[in-house]
């Protein structure tokens, strides 16, 4: 039997009880065959490429050597953050990510918005990895056969002020990049985990040859005047800050990974460590070889680091052997990116925010096909008709209020359920949660006001579909508080939760 109707103020602030979620159907839920090596390697692959092989062009005009302290900067808020994840992804493994986490600290209607922001972050960075992508696709061909697609069907369509396209008509190679992740998304999730983790090494072995490479031609007047534009560096690490997003694809991943309680919390440390080592090795590395005011030129623009590796060795199979690395390597990040954005939809779902038909599991597969489906056609559209220089602040914003999300989440729980059992605690609490949101407001600030009217644009569409369709139809309405906490959310939950009473009875 349903609950009394209550207000809107009241079903805006109620929280979903965190022992809830197996009490939603059966039928609904993922199975667990991740191992922590896979899920560590879901973190590096959603991470690494989607910044280092298309965000310098974008981040060094603006911040100059400077850059370097963007990246720092970034590295900080995300690290910060990862904690904030690591424990509430421990104690709360079930998929949703930073939307589940809201759902059960903040209340439903911080939940609609933050499961607007995640879908648009994670929708948004699948186009534009797309996008990039196709840049090295083209560059592969040239170097391989001496020829590349034409414009028309390589780039995306851009009006012009005359109103003539100064563009292509339609990016093709990136529409068929996501056509090609759906049907492997299909197939499974620890199949695509596998082909992930083979990506992954050959991503980091592609990496490490480019800073070998460009450090020979290290350059200390490239460094000259560190500082010069330093008031960039706030608006460099907001364009930078979304390659952070792999942190928040673990997370994504919670339902599906076995022991998640251990298996969390050292995925997601394991691979920040990974991914900031990474990225400022390679930073630092492409300063050294190429002056500030080239990454200012077209020839940055398009799969700069294969023309860096060119212009130092003065040989085309360098930039050819990073071309193919970086086609076949940021394939995953197009895959755990939209997988991602899959699960948060399957959570959301469940709660019945969107329709149920987003929850289907095929019995074949065992994967969500119809919401795999739809996600990525969707997604393909907008990679293939829109440029990638209008999508990059718009992820930024999404992650940024994620993990804010995260960190306030953590605190509101370790108030209101302060025995909760959590296998990992984020340390020198309150200190970490705090700085994560105090850096993320900041990085926030940075971003464009055109960022601000677009994603607070997108939001207000958000909210108003909840009024009219989620508000009505949210499966939390449908059980009594003693229903609610009928069952945990999994064994491996209940493993945890015995542990604690035992320890306390001690």
């Amino acid at each position: 039997m349903a609950n009394t109707p209550i207000s809107l103020g009241q079903q805006l602030l109620r929280r979903k009880p965190i022992l809830f979620q197996s009490a939603s159907g059966s039928g609904e839920h993922l199975e667990r065959k991740l191992s922590t090596f896979q899920l560590m390697m879901f973190g590096v692959g959603a991470t690494i490429g989607t910044g280092i092989f298309f965000v310098l062009p974008e981040a060094i005009p603006v911040a100059g050597p400077a850059v370097i302290i963007s990246f720092i900067v970034a590295a900080i808020a995300a690290g910060l953050s990862a904690l904030c994840y690591a424990e509430l992804a421990a104690s709360i493994p079930v998929s949703g990510s930073t939307y589940s986490f809201a759902y059960h600290a903040l209340g439903e209607g911080t939940a609609v918005l933050v499961g607007g922001c995640v879908l648009l972050e994670y929708g948004v960075a699948v186009s534009a990895v797309a996008v990039g992508w196709s840049g090295y696709f083209n560059e592969l061909l040239q170097h391989l056969f001496g020829w590349h697609l034409p414009t028309a069907l390589s780039l995306s369509f851009i009006p012009g002020t005359d109103g003539l396209a100064t563009g292509g008509i339609i990016n093709l190679p990136a529409v068929v990049l996501v056509g090609l992740c759906t049907l492997l998304l299909i197939r499974g999730a620890s199949e695509s985990a596998t082909v992930n983790a083979i990506m992954v090494c050959i991503k980091l072995g592609v990496l490490i040859m480019f800073i070998v490479i460009a450090f020979s031609a290290f350059q200390t007047d490239h460094f000259a005047n560190f500082f010069g534009q330093a008031a960039g560096i706030g608006g460099a690490a907001g364009t930078i800050f979304f390659s952070f997003i792999g942190l928040d694809a673990v997370a994504t991943a919670s339902e599906e990974v076995k022991n998640p309680q251990k298996a969390i919390p050292r995925a997601i440390i394991g691979a920040l460590l990974i991914v900031t080592a990474a990225y400022l090795l390679v930073a630092i590395a492409g300063i050294a070889a190429m002056p500030v005011e080239w990454f200012a030129t077209p020839a940055a623009g398009e799969a700069g680091l294969a023309k860096i590796m060119e212009d130092v060795t003065g040989m085309p199979i360098w930039a050819t052997i990073l071309s193919a690395g970086a086609v076949l390597s940021v394939f995953s990040v197009t895959l755990v990116t939209l997988y991602g954005q899959t699960r948060i939809l399957f959570s959301i779902s469940r709660d019945g925010m969107v329709s149920r038909k987003f929850l289907e599991v095929s019995p074949k597969y065992g994967t969500p096909v119809f919401n795999t489906v739809l996600v990525a056609a969707l997604v393909a559209v907008v990679a293939g008709f829109v440029p990638a220089d209008y999508l990059w602040d718009s992820v930024s914003f999404g992650t940024l209020v994620a993990f804010s999300v995260v960190a306030i989440s953590l605190m509101v729980l370790r108030r209101k359920m302060p025995d909760l059992p959590r296998p990992f605690k984020v340390p020198l609490y309150p200190v970490v949660p705090i700085l994560t949101v105090v850096v993320c407001v900041y990085v926030l600030a940075s971003l464009r006001l055109v960022t601000w009217v677009i994603c607070v644009s997108w939001l207000v569409l958000v909210f108003l579909f909840y009024l009219f369709y989620g508000r009505t139809h949210a499966t939390l309405s449908n059980y009594k508080e003693e229903e609610e906490i009928a069952e945990p959310i999994g064994p491996a939950a209940q493993e945890v939760i015995n542990a604690e009473k035992e320890r306390k009875r001690r």
